[in-house]
């Protein structure tokens, strides 16, 4: 949500979304940063966002405004700080720097963006390089400029980057956010590209407009029949371990620990994803 739009950021207090990334970088213009700053700060101490998390993209500290960013965020009760263009864990290091001197809680969240050839390089030390970081975001859209590649539809000229950033965000207990879909009017490509993310193993995907909303909502989510699944595998599991077996066959599926580990997994989606709608 481009924090120069006070009408945007209040609408986005109804919206169904899991989190709300209040933007001080590429949505808003050099003339609107310092307005934008200001509006943002605002909107997050008044609050009233219900259970989504808050997050704030600041400018880079390579920029006029990133430092003033991360010092006016620093003290706000928001979620996550998300740091844009990230390149070494040096760039993480800098801004933890900045939040910690302006008072900044020392449990603060960091997101980062590896939109650059050397950020997606640099991904796995990066990702290990703060206790503090909690996801990866992927900005597809810059990173494809600047690889030169042609935007297909299968995203083909972006798989071994997508690929290297989820490999980087899981071997660090990240979450990873998959880019945007630029082309508002085209819902079958859009879809197809959320399915495919999930597939490649993200938990989730950037927005830019709240008609994609509905459509990422739907791919990422477990849907019934893998709910029921997953239930299933956990029974079986279950029921095996209290027999003492370490694997067991239910309804011809092979059930072993790493199994009954990934369906708890979707039943604890399932559930916050529940818990959300529910306070939303």
């Amino acid at each position: 949500m481009p924090g120069s739009n006070q009408r945007a950021m209040e609408k986005a207090k109804g919206l169904a979304a899991d989190a709300l990334v209040l933007d001080l970088e590429d949505a808003v213009v050099p003339e609107a940063k310092a307005k934008a700053r200001a509006q943002v700060v605002q909107a997050v101490e008044v609050g009233g966002f219900g259970r989504r998390e808050i997050i704030v993209r600041v400018n880079g500290m390579d920029t006029e405004w990133g430092r003033d960013d991360l010092t006016a965020v620093a003290k706000t009760p928001v979620d996550g700080v998300l740091l844009p263009k990230v390149e070494t864990p040096q760039d993480i290091h800098s801004a933890t720097e900045v939040l910690d001197a302006a008072g900044g809680r020392p449990d603060l969240p960091l997101w980062f963006m590896a939109e650059t050839p050397r950020g997606i390089l640099g991904a796995e030390p990066i990702a290990a390089s703060s206790p503090r970081l909690a996801c990866l975001v992927v900005g597809t859209a810059d990173l494809a400029k600047d690889l030169r590649v042609r935007k297909t539809p299968d995203r083909s000229p972006l798989m071994t980057s997508l690929s290297l950033c989820v490999l980087a965000a899981r071997a660090h207990g990240l979450d990873v956010l998959d880019g945007v879909h630029e082309i508002l009017d085209d819902g079958a490509g859009f879809t197809a590209a959320c399915r495919q993310g999930r597939e490649l193993g993200f938990d989730g995907k950037t927005l830019i407009h709240p008609r994609q909303i509905e459509a990422a909502n739907c791919a990422f989510a477990p849907s019934e029949e893998e709910i029921r699944t997953a239930r299933e595998i956990v029974d079986a599991w279950e029921a095996a371990h209290a027999d003492g077996r370490g694997v067991t066959v239910d309804r011809g599926r092979l059930v072993e620990k790493l199994h009954a580990e990934d369906a708890k997994r979707i039943l604890e989606l399932a559930a916050a994803i529940a818990a959300l709608s529910e306070g939303a």
